[in-house]
């Protein structure tokens, strides 16, 4: 199992994610003689998850069921443990395709966090690419550095605990971009432009305030980047839902068909009761889900 390449059987060792409901995963260690507690009842590692295939629907010991999904980025992100705020699947998909990130690329990123952008990145980086991260506290950076082993992706992925303002992200002249989710991203800018390749690259800095995102443009103004933009990514899902609708009585027909003899069909007469007809019309939300944060990107021209 990687969370970059896909693996038919669950492993011992392996990371899976188990699919309790829709709103409802948990990402689980698979060992062997290991047991895991649901609300469905007991799952059995040795007897229920070695061996099986993944996506398998396992029975609990209570009756109830799961299912047992291969970790993906996009899963990993809605069952990870939350050492910080984390980026989700809306913001991260237009970070990655606004930085240009492709398998090869080299990524700085800073501050690493519980690892939920992280682990987007390396599987669109890999298999040659490589992301240097770094994060400053360092029993956060730690437990990351061990989730990226035990992910089988500590290769693609150098961890480093320090201060990117002060100390830069330990590299110059090798990243194809960076990425700043910081407090005071303005202060690493420069040590951004560094980190960055002679020929240009693109940087991305989130900040969930606006006088946050100011200073950050400032900074990279002086630091002569260029097509500096900034934007907000919401997410407005629509209902989907089964109407029942009546058809409309229009009246008799004004002209009438006719017989193949030339002599005039009847009118039906409209009845008591209208026909229904059921139809999918989907409905938009009447709360909006609030303010995450603003994406500064900018563009390192070549030099």
């Amino acid at each position: 199992m990687s969370f970059v390449e896909y693996s038919d059987c669950i492993q011992d060792g392996d990371v899976a994610i188990i699919y309790l409901s829709h709103d409802s995963m948990m990402p689980v260690k698979v060992q062997q003689g290991a047991q895991t507690q649901t609300r469905y009842g007991v799952i059995r590692h040795s007897s229920d998850l070695i061996g099986q295939r993944y996506g398998s629907k396992v029975t609990c010991s209570k009756g109830g069921w799961v299912h047992v999904l291969h970790p993906t980025p996009e899963l990993w992100t809605v069952s990870l443990p939350h050492r910080t705020q984390i980026l989700y699947t809306t913001d991260i998909a237009t970070i990655t395709m606004m930085l240009e990130l492709k398998p090869g690329s080299v990524v700085c990123e800073s501050g690493t966090g519980s690892g939920s952008l992280s682990h987007a990145i390396l599987r669109t980086i890999a298999p040659t690419g490589h992301l240097h991260t770094v994060e400053f506290h360092q029993q956060r950076a730690e437990k990351v550095a061990e989730e990226f082993k035990e992910h089988r992706v500590d290769h693609l992925v150098t961890v480093r605990n320090q201060d990117v303002c002060k100390e830069g992200f330990g590299v110059t002249g090798v990243a194809d971009a960076v990425f700043l989710d910081i407090p005071s991203p303005w202060e690493a800018v420069g040590h951004a432009k560094a980190a960055m390749k002679r020929h240009g690259g693109r940087v991305c800095s989130f900040s969930p305030c606006i006088e946050q995102v100011q200073r950050t443009c400032e900074a990279l103004a002086d630091q002569g980047f260029e097509e500096i933009s900034t934007l907000e990514v919401l997410l407005r899902v629509h209902d989907v839902r089964t109407v029942s609708l009546s058809l409309p009585d229009f009246g008799p027909d004004p002209s009438p068909p006719t017989h193949p003899d030339g002599s005039e069909k009847s009118a039906p007469t409209s009845g008591p009761n209208q026909t229904a007809v059921s139809l999918k019309t989907t409905t938009p939300p009447r709360e909006i889900p609030g303010h995450t944060g603003y994406l500064t990107f900018a563009t390192k021209p070549r030099t």
